[in-house]
């Protein structure tokens, strides 16, 4: 049987065609191509979208430090870590608490999230291996032309917990400097 050709209220053209099933007559089926095109599209983009969300959430890692997921996209970059130098062991370094290479690591990183962003009295959690914290950063105020800081860093290391206060003003490059 001839397929026969008919419009759809989009204007293209619909096909019909009857496919055998072993019944007198068979099954006519009516098939649009742009609408059996647009279904192919959406399928490979749904497929596509699934593909890359399972490959980002792969990639995805928690940071421990309070700043949430670090994915593939989100990498941190090497001025970080030059902001974070700049903190001089910042106030962390004077708890007197054992804290390995990574677990200081991760507690000046909060101390920075905390003096750069946080609102003042909001917490800036941390956590790495057995070891944690929180910094709490104060309002900003000026020095010359310098804002500051004050701020607590409490932090609980060998199942103790360590305080200790201090204030930090920020350079004109972004990075702060402890007062001491």
């Amino acid at each position: 049987m001839m397929p026969r050709r008919g419009r759809t209220s989009r204007g293209t053209d619909l096909r019909e065609k009857t496919i055998p099933n072993g019944t007198p007559g068979g099954i006519t089926q009516t098939q649009d191509p742009v609408s059996d095109t647009m279904q192919r599209l959406s399928h490979r983009n749904t497929a596509s979208l699934v593909l890359v969300s399972a490959l980002l959430a792969g990639c995805n890692t928690t940071s421990d430090a309070g700043g949430g997921s670090r994915g593939l996209l989100s990498l941190r970059s090497s001025a970080a870590t030059s902001y974070i130098s700049a903190l001089q062991g910042g106030i962390a370094g004077r708890t007197g608490a054992n804290l390995s290479g990574s677990d200081l690591s991760r507690a000046l990183e909060a101390e920075y999230r905390a003096l750069e962003e946080a609102a003042p009295g909001a917490s800036t959690p941390w956590k790495s291996g057995d070891a944690s914290g929180e910094v709490i950063a104060n309002a900003p105020y000026q020095v010359g032309t310098q804002n500051c800081r004050q701020y607590r860093h409490t932090i609980t290391a060998d199942h103790k917990e360590f305080t200790a206060r201090g204030a930090a003003c920020r350079n004109a490059d972004g990075t702060w400097t402890p007062l001491t």
